[in-house]
This record gives C-alpha cells, structure tokens and sequence, in this order.
C-alpha cells in the first residue's frame, strides 16, 4: 500500500473517531521526526499535512464509508427475498438504536441469504444478520442480544478505531523504510480494502467484549431480556468451531466461554430488578409483518 494512500486513510479515520491526538502517539513521533528535514522525510511531511489538516471528515464521511463495506457484504451474500422478515428486523433493530447515544444514524438493518451463523455491523449503522442465525434463535430477546451487541460496535466506533490504528501502524513502516509514493483518489478503496480486513479477521478481543457489555445494556433499555446475549454465548458454546456454519464466527470472535465469563463480571445482581420480556413468538411477529 502506498504511503500517501496510507496517509488519507489514516487522517480520514483520525477524525471520524473525533481522536485528539494529533500531537502525540505515533502521528506526533512522525511529525515530530520530519519537522525541519530535507529528502524524502521531509517531502512525505509537506505532502501529507495538508491532506491530514484539510481532511474535514465528519459523521457523514463514517456513513459513506459504511456504505462500501455494506456493497462488499451484499456482493459476497445478497438479501434474504422475504420482505416480512426484512421488515421486521428493520424495525426491531431500529427500535433498539434509537436507546442508544447514536440515535439519528441511518440505522438500517438485514437478512442475509446464508445459512451460516454471523452477523455484522458497518461504520455509520448498517447492521446484517444471517438467516442460518435467526433460525438458530429460541425467543425474540435473543436476536435482541446479537443485535444489540452489533449495535454496540456502530455506537463506539470501533471499526474507525480500528482502521486508524491499522492505518497508523503501516504508515510508520513505510517512513522507517522512506519509501513513498501515491495516488489520493484511490484513497476510498484503501478504506474498503481495510474494512475487509475487519469482516475477515474481526475486531480485538477488548472491542468484543465492550460490545457485549454495552450490548446488554442496550437490550436492557429496550425493554428485552438483557440475558438473551449470554443465552446465545451459551448456545454457541456447544458447537465446533470446525462446523462450516460456525468457523468464521469463532475466528471473528473470542470464545463463548471466555466472553461468559466477562458478561458475568460485568452483570452479576445489577439487572436482577429488571422485568425484561423475552419478546414474541417469531411467528406472531412475521404474521404481523406480512399485513
């Protein structure tokens, strides 16, 4: 990847998690180390800060790019055709959105044609479970809890997060080694390319297990079962991760043991007082739909 590519990336996703640290960490070391020099080190600088200070990216350039990701998602496994289905988890996941602190997103919400078990969230709040999951839940409180905890990733930015610590990472490689070249159009499907990489390898075990956390929590002001999540995790517990259906999951995500055991940390008595519903049935929510 090229450095300047790098860099438009970088200070792209910089500003979408509204990061203030400009001056320090690894962009302030850069910055630091080329200030005043001539050569390559220099030249990389005085064509790389006005992009980064001209950037401008705001809440709206995080949607754009969550559109991408969502066109990658679809070209690799389209929607399920069942508008009453689709229509339905629409509105639950909307519902659920609109108890969280990123309300006016354009949350948009889906089934994929797949009989795998996943889900998946992109930058700005497009949200995308399988069918092969929603067949596998018992009660309306546990899609609950797998889209909350998608809902979650949207809410805390993690996919920016992530993309700018990749991004930062592999810009100071290529300033170690002084190589340098660019194109800034093709800065967008640097974004796309690192997104990818998400979908494939997931997040870190930290941002999983704050999406859990967070997840429940959201459930929880819903009006749900906050335990639907960790009745899911029990669920998942019994299955191989070498299933076909399951291994992508198990790749993406730390182990349904390991993530139990931090709910509980977490959870303990403190939604004992809570009178979360378990929902309704699937078919009395899918005959509701179809009116």
């Amino acid at each position: 990847m090229r450095t300047l590519q790098k860099l438009a990336i970088a200070g792209l996703t910089l500003v979408l998690c509204g990061s203030a640290i400009a001056q320090g960490g690894i962009f302030g070391q850069i910055l630091d180390a080329t200030r005043g020099k001539t050569g390559v080190a220099g030249d990389i600088f005085d064509k790389a800060k006005p992009i980064i200070e001209n950037a401008g990216i705001d809440e709206a350039k995080e949607i754009e790019i969550g559109n991408e990701f969502a066109a990658v998602l679809l070209g690799a496994k389209p929607l399920l055709n069942d508008p009453a289905l689709q229509r339905y988890v629409n509105t639950l996941g909307r519902w659920l959105a609109s108890q969280t602190e990123r309300p006016d997103l354009p949350w948009t919400f889906g089934v994929l044609d797949d009989v795998g078990f996943n889900a998946f969230a992109t930058p700005g709040g497009k949200i995308f479970v399988t069918k092969g999951l929603l067949a596998r839940m018992r009660n309306e409180a546990e899609l609950v809890g797998v889209l909350s905890h998608e809902i979650a990733h949207v809410v805390l930015k993690h996919h920016v997060n992530a993309m700018q610590s990749k991004a930062w990472v592999d810009v100071a490689g290529d300033f170690a080694s002084s190589k340098f070249k660019g194109n800034l159009a093709e800065f967008k499907s640097m974004a796309v390319n690192l997104g990818k990489d998400m979908i494939t390898k997931g997040f870190d075990k930290g941002d999983e297990y704050a999406a859990d956390r967070v997840g429940v929590v959201i459930a929880a002001r819903a009006g749900f079962d906050p335990y639907g999540l960790p009745n899911v995790l029990q669920t998942l517990q019994a299955q191989s991760a070498q299933d076909g259906n399951f291994n992508l999951l198990f790749k993406t995500h730390p182990s349904p043991t390991d993530r139990l055991d931090n709910l509980d940390k977490v959870m303990r008595n403190r939604f004992e007082s809570t009178n979360g519903s378990q929902g309704r049935s699937f078919s009395d929510r899918l005959k509701e739909f179809s009116r």
